[in-house]
Formats: C-alpha cells, sequence, structure tokens
C-alpha cells in the first residue's frame, strides 16, 4: 500500500467520476463556463467594462461563438435548460456589439452564423 494520496482526475467534478454525470449536466456545465469566460472577456465582471484589465474583444468573440455552437448543436437535449442559456448567449451578442468600436454588420457577429443575426 502506497502512503501517497491518489490524484483525483480534473474532469470528474464534485467527485463523481464523468460516466455518472448526465449529459445535460455535462454540457451545462461547459455553458456557463463558456458564458462566464466571455462575459469576463467582454469585461462585465467590474464595474467599469471598458477599463476592465480583462477585456479582450479578440477572445470574447471566440468564446461567445463556441458558446453558440454548443447551445445551437444541443438545445434539443437540454429541455429547461436551453432557454436561459440562449437568454445568456443573446445578451453576450448584444454586449459584444455594444463593446465593439466597429459594430459587426448583423449576422456577422460572434456566434451568429449558428443563431442568426442578433440586434
Amino acid at each position: 500500500m502506497s502512503d501517497q494520496p491518489s490524484e483525483q482526475a480534473p474532469y470528474s467534478p464534485d467527485d463523481r467520476h464523468l460516466a455518472e454525470i448526465p449529459s445535460v449536466e455535462v454540457i451545462s456545465r461547459a455553458a456557463v463556463m463558456l458564458l462566464s469566460a466571455g462575459a469576463e472577456r467582454l469585461g462585465l465582471a467590474d464595474a467599469e467594462p471598458e477599463k476592465s484589465p480583462h477585456r479582450d474583444l479578440d477572445e470574447a468573440r471566440r468564446l461567445i461563438t463556441a458558446l453558440a455552437g454548443l447551445v445551437t448543436a444541443s438545445a434539443e437535449y437540454l429541455g429547461l435548460h436551453a432557454g436561459p442559456l440562449r437568454d445568456g448567449l443573446q445578451s453576450l451578442q448584444r454586449a459584444f456589439r455594444e463593446a465593439s468600436a466597429v459594430p459587426d454588420e448583423p449576422g456577422q457577429g460572434p456566434g451568429e452564423k449558428y443563431t442568426g443575426p442578433v440586434y
């Protein structure tokens, strides 16, 4: 027997094995992480987003696009979770448009190839 503690795998949240976690929970957690990271990169966690040291619109664009792909592809499996995730996604897309010095044309913003234009 070894005296060293066993290392917990980084992919087993809450001490559960990944195989035991329902797919809707895995997808929802991934979406919430993308949503949170996108908000951080837009500076929305700070009182003055435009002065946030975390603001990075290029990174935000990537995160929002990934979130849009995930939510769009998974909508039929998300059930009650789909609506709030779509709402959060649209909020990020609008915030991105407002934050951009030169906003993208409708349909060209982050994730809009998956969601359609967001105004």
